[in-house]
């Protein structure tokens, strides 16, 4: 620990918040509406916008190992050795991201909006939003070295996600959609190109408040060792607890993404109910604001992965009931929404926390820390998840005939109802059994690899 640094406290949660909000104004941008906008704005197939995203994220997994690379190797300034790349790539993210909804396209060719369509995807997602989340995520270890504040901080940031969600998934809708003269809903392209615009201020702002409220106490060391791309992934996946974590992620994100893309097609022309959407958004935020008051004393006295294992079990149930019963009735698919809502969010709060116990039991066993490639390696799966999700969701889409002219057929619509109920269930049971058959790390292990590195740095002098 460095010395004469002012104590871990509420400032560092909340520029720790701020942060993930910062991020959440363009990845939950880009989850909730990015799909919506090239197939019923600019008039590109699913199957092609899936296929994109699905390549777009398999280069992001690369680049996400490279960008942890670089963070482990770069010297630190006087802000730390994280904290300054949330200042120098804050503008850069928010512009790439605001050119992804380029209205102003619309008419052009389907070749040239292809182009810019992998064009602006991958300058976001590949470069700018992977050179700020990489060091970001790998900051919690920096700030404070004890378990319970890393916990805290997890919180914190599901909530600055959760914050971001409710923007995009409530206020969104509400700005964004307006109803033609058949009374569909239906998206328009030059309010979305605003809202985009608005949300990349916006990001600017709150990422300069978490550079601003965070402070880095940990002193990280700098690696001189030769960079490697096959030695990194050895040591990724030398671990138990780390390709179990990177597993079970894999298949929530894949999961929640799939979720999340497919709500703005389940609401809009399945219940043809954009209110619906915006409500479902609202209780997102309330129960994520709830369960961060109870899930860490809950992990605290049961373990985090304990924990999280039940919650994951309550959404894939909820929504196989769901699947299984087909039903037409807002309000009564609303209720397993909440049950799947109130079951992830475990999950959402724990993981960051895990990836940092991850990180300590790598230390104990090998003798060796990478907080930026290990949280690159877990950033890869979340990235593969996401990718699955986005190629998926877009063939499948393709799969049950959507078109902008078919969007609202009886058999296209009752397709997106079974998309977005039986996929996200059978990948939170993929998600459930990786943590119960490979993820090691329970709470006295969590705890007894933080008591053996506190001691060892107080021997070094750390």
């Amino acid at each position: 620990m460095q010395k004469n640094v002012k104590p871990f406290g509420m400032k560092d949660k909340l520029g720790y918040m701020f942060g993930d909000l910062g991020n959440g104004f363009s990845f939950a941008l880009s989850s909730v509406f990015f799909m919506k906008f090239y197939t019923d704005v600019m008039g590109v197939s699913p199957a092609s916008v899936g296929l994109m995203m699905l390549l777009a994220k398999i280069i992001d997994a690369f680049t996400d190992v490279g960008m942890g690379q670089i963070v482990d190797r770069t010297p630190p300034t006087k802000d730390g050795k994280f904290l300054p790349w949330i200042r120098r790539i804050a503008g850069p993210v928010a512009l790439a991201s605001f050119l992804l909804y380029p209205t102003y396209f619309k008419d052009m060719s389907m070749a040239f909006k292809m182009v810019w369509m992998y064009g602006t995807y991958i300058l976001w997602g590949s470069i700018a939003y992977t050179a700020i989340n990489i060091p970001y995520g790998s900051m919690a270890s920096a700030v404070s070295e004890n378990p319970d504040h890393r916990t805290h901080l997890s919180t914190w940031r599901t909530i600055g996600s959760q914050a971001g969600n409710f923007i995009i998934a409530v206020i969104g809708p509400m700005f964004v959609y307006y109803t033609d003269q058949n009374g569909h809903e239906l998206l328009s392209g030059n309010k979305m190109t605003i809202f985009a615009l608005v949300c990349s201020i916006l990001a600017i702002i709150t990422y300069m408040l978490c550079f601003k409220l965070t402070t880095e106490r940990v002193k990280i060391p700098r690696s001189e060792e030769k960079f490697s791309f096959l030695e990194t992934f050895k040591v990724m996946f030398s671990s138990r607890a780390l390709i179990g974590l990177i597993l079970a992620s894999l298949f929530f994100l894949l999961s929640v993404m799939a979720v999340s893309g497919m709500n703005s097609y389940l609401y809009p022309n399945y219940f043809q109910n954009v209110k619906a959407m915006s409500f479902v958004g609202t209780s997102q935020m309330v129960i994520t604001l709830l369960m961060a008051t109870v899930v860490p004393k809950l992990s605290a006295k049961f373990g985090k992965k304990e924990v999280t294992v039940f919650g994951l079990s309550l959404s894939a149930i909820s929504y196989l009931l769901a699947y299984f019963l087909q039903t037409s009735n807002v309000k009564t698919f609303i209720f397993f929404v909440i049950l799947f809502q109130i079951g992830t969010a475990f999950q959402g709060i724990t993981s960051w926390a895990m990836i940092i116990d991850v990180i300590d039991d790598l230390e104990v066993n090998k003798g060796r820390r990478d907080d930026g490639a290990i949280y690159g390696a877990f950033s890869f799966s979340r990235k593969l998840g996401q990718a699955a999700a986005s190629g998926l969701t877009g063939f499948l889409l393709t799969a049950i005939n959507y078109s902008v002219e078919s969007k609202f057929d009886p058999q296209v619509t009752a397709g997106i109802y079974n998309i977005s109920t039986l996929l996200p269930a059978v990948t939170l049971i993929l998600a459930t059994l990786a943590y119960l058959v490979i993820y090691p790390l329970n709470r006295q292990k969590v705890y007894d690899n933080a008591k053996y590195l506190h001691e060892k740095r107080l021997k070094s002098g750390e």
